[in-house]
């Protein structure tokens, strides 16, 4: 039996589309998803971003949650230093009241946007993810039988024990789930850097816990399953300049495509590539030979997969060929 097959959602928005367009999208992109037998579908918290319009994993899960039956849904995930442990635990425990058991609230301890909007929007504090541990582990406490404040209780929430997992790109998260006894999930499909050496270490110092006795790792990846080897590579090349175009975009540098193409090239350019490393690409067979070599290199239980194609209408016969061959 094959390794399970999850995907993310960034529910893009792409040039000249609506907000309204784009959520549409995610609904047949979920439809089509648990059609196939895909495990479950996660939504990550963005801010300030016109071409990702995921800010609010809770209130999409709940639309899309009520166009599907049986996929899970969950945040990959919630910022949890944006919010009070308590709100988002009256969310997700609604979300598990609606849809019971097919809700997971993965937690992350980034902001999922740029200074100005977390300092001044957001009205974080610069030094909340400092407290990360132990607003988990109040959630968590939230989310049990046993309310971590005399004479309140999150409601709904309470004693839903929905499932938290850690999400990380460094050792922080790897440290913090193994000693907390919980899941994990590394995002390898952005954060390639310190996969290995964050999954193996999060293994060998794991502490069993009553809910988790084994631990039980994610890995992202990307995916860009064609035809033909030869669209899959032409496929790349652009969702490669859509990346370099995006990132630059964000720190206010717009391009024309000569100028783009010079980046591309450049040694800045290549930085932004290599964060897209872990890619499966080509026929669905040689996908299929990539993740079955990047579980094992990861020392993954689950692969959480980014479905990378410069269209929609790519992304979804990418979704198919992967789900064909992976069943094969």
């Amino acid at each position: 039996m094959h390794t399970p097959l999850s995907l993310i959602d960034f529910c893009t928005r792409y040039p000249d589309e609506t907000v309204s367009e784009s959520l549409q999208r995610s609904v047949e992109f979920a439809q089509k998803a648990e059609s196939l037998g895909y495990s479950r579908i996660w939504y990550a918290e963005h801010h300030n971003m016109s071409s990702i319009v995921s800010s609010s994993p809770a209130v999409l899960i709940a639309h899309i949650g009520a166009k599907t039956n049986t996929i899970r849904l969950g945040s990959g995930g919630v910022m949890l230093p944006n919010h009070a442990p308590y709100v988002v635990a009256e969310q997700f425990g609604m979300l598990e009241e609606l849809y019971p058991g097919r809700i997971d609230l993965g937690l992350g301890r980034a902001p999922g946007t740029d200074q100005q909007t977390l300092g001044r929007a957001l009205r974080r504090d610069p030094r909340a993810a400092e407290n990360f541990p132990q607003d988990v582990l109040e959630l968590q406490a939230w989310l049990s039988n046993e309310s971590p404040l005399p004479g309140v209780t999150a409601m709904p929430g309470f004693n839903t024990n929905v499932p938290l997992i850690i999400l990380g790109s460094s050792m922080f998260g790897a440290s913090l789930a193994a000693k907390l006894g919980m899941p994990y999930a590394f995002a390898s499909h952005f954060a390639p850097q310190h996969l290995e050496q964050a999954t193996a270490y999060y293994r060998e110092n794991y502490e069993p816990s009553e809910r988790y006795p084994e631990p039980y790792c994610v890995a992202a990846v990307n995916v860009t399953a064609a035809e033909t080897e030869e669209d899959a590579e032409r496929q790349t090349a652009l969702v490669h300049r859509n990346r370099v175009r995006a990132m630059l975009g964000r720190r206010g540098q717009v391009l024309n495509e000569e100028q783009l193409d010079a980046v591309v090239d450049s040694f800045q350019g290549r930085q932004i590539i290599d964060m897209l490393r872990y890619t499966a690409k080509g026929t669905g067979e040689q996908v299929r030979e990539y993740l079955e070599w990047f579980q094992g290199h990861a020392g993954a239980d689950e692969l959480m997969i980014s479905l990378q194609a410069p269209s929609h209408e790519e992304v979804l016969a990418s979704m198919d060929i992967l789900s064909e061959h992976w069943d094969a």
